[in-house]
């Protein structure tokens, strides 16, 4: 199988670029011995290579390449197949961008062409050439600093987190996690996130009910939530709450029970948010629309949960604007390596400025993560890297800080 890797980096300041010709010599002789093709482009300061052959050898050479400590800010912009090589020659070649002019090396590159097809820019794989030599893309290269430049340190005031006894009656569960703009140092929202009592999965909760019975338990438990984040002191706060949309929909006067749990337990709906998970079919979304037009007239904002992970993203975007989106955790993973979850997530930055509609990023675990997005535009977090969900309470956070020196 012939497998096409595109990458790109960042050249580390202590290492000469005098020493670009040792590299490329020793790549030349490993590649040659793998059956790899090289095509590596470098502009003074960022490495751009592309790297075709059998699916062992590829993978083994890229890793070795993501080991290498000459370069950092590694992002993977492509993992493709092919029928065959568009570079039939195994080895490495060397463009560097300071010796030609623009167009001039684009048809350098296309000139050592040998697949059996007419070589052009209509090939995806090259077309991201031609945005490195012309730079369209420069403005996204985050050139983040490694992750132990920070410490995040677990804010002391034993005042700030504190677990309560879960009501004797209650059939379920909550832990509350908080939503955060980290540089701020500030909780924007809690999240209350439903457990059975003994503190296991939603999914182990939500799995003693079926049919109709799912969504009554999914809107009673709401008052169990409420009743908690009273307790908890949380009634200065902005709370979330999660509901599946067909909730809305299945269970008459749903609109009207939350309104009154929610003064009962000395809230009131403008605190209150609450997310819609996308991965979850909308079968009457009419009737869902309706339920939603009820909730922001009294108040209460709406959020779009796991965003990117479901059936119904763009549409619920286009059919009503939440007033917040969370991208989901799987376009968050390592986004700081990741061309496409980086072009997925500036396409939801994007499109949700001017909506208006404010971005958080869950699931966030990596400090890396967290600087990618932040340099991407993204100011709301929640994840472990911050605070882990806490069971009937409310826990430390994590600030970071910046080590001295760096």
């Amino acid at each position: 199988m012939l497998t096409t890797i595109i990458y790109r980096s960042h050249l580390c300041e202590n290492v000469p670029v005098k020493a670009l010709e040792e590299m490329v010599a020793t790549a030349n002789i490993k590649n040659r011995e793998s059956d790899v093709t090289g095509i590596l482009l470098f502009n003074g300061t960022h490495f751009f290579q592309l790297l075709e052959g059998p699916l062992e050898s590829v993978t083994r050479i890229y890793a070795d390449i993501c080991a290498d400590k000459r370069h950092y800010n590694l992002v993977e912009l492509l993992w493709d197949y092919a029928p065959a090589r568009r570079f039939g020659k195994a080895g490495m070649e060397l463009f560097d961008l300071r010796t030609f002019e623009r167009s001039e090396v684009l048809q350098q590159v296309l000139d050592k062409g040998t697949t059996k097809y007419q070589l052009t820019y209509n090939d995806r794989a090259l077309q991201f050439f031609r945005t490195f030599v012309e730079a369209t893309e420069k403005e996204n290269y985050y050139e983040i600093p490694p992750g132990d430049s920070w410490d995040f340190i677990a804010d002391d005031n034993a005042a700030q987190s504190r677990v309560i006894a879960l009501d004797e009656t209650a059939d379920c569960g909550f832990a509350f996690q908080p939503i955060v703009d980290p540089l701020a140092q500030d909780v924007v929202s809690w999240e209350a996130l439903i457990r059975t009592v003994k503190g296991g999965s939603p999914n182990a909760w939500f799995s003693g009910f079926s049919g109709n019975d799912l969504y009554e338990a999914d809107l009673r438990s709401k008052k169990v939530a409420f009743a908690m984040a009273g307790a908890l002191g949380l009634e200065e706060h902005t709370l979330s709450i999660n509901l599946w949309p067909m909730t809305l929909v299945n269970v008459p006067g749903a609109v009207n029970f939350l309104l009154t749990e929610i003064a009962a337990n000395g809230l009131v709906p403008e605190q209150i948010i609450v997310e819609f998970t996308e991965s979850e079919v909308i079968s009457r979304f009419d009737e869902f629309k309706d339920a939603v037009r009820q909730l922001k007239s009294a108040g209460i904002s709406v959020a779009i949960d796991h965003f990117g992970a479901g059936f119904a993203g763009l549409q619920l975007l286009a059919q009503f604007q939440p007033d917040r989106i969370k991208i989901n955790r799987d376009l968050i993973a390592d986004v700081h390596r990741s061309g496409p979850r980086q072009a997925i997530v500036h396409a939801i930055i994007k499109c949700c400025s001017s909506l208006e509609i404010q971005v958080c990023a869950v699931g966030v675990e990596k400090a890396e993560e967290w600087m990618w997005l932040e340099s991407a535009g993204i100011s709301q977090f929640q994840g472990q890297l911050f605070a882990a969900p806490c069971f009937s309470g409310i826990p430390a956070i994590a600030w970071p800080e910046k080590k001295a020196g760096i």
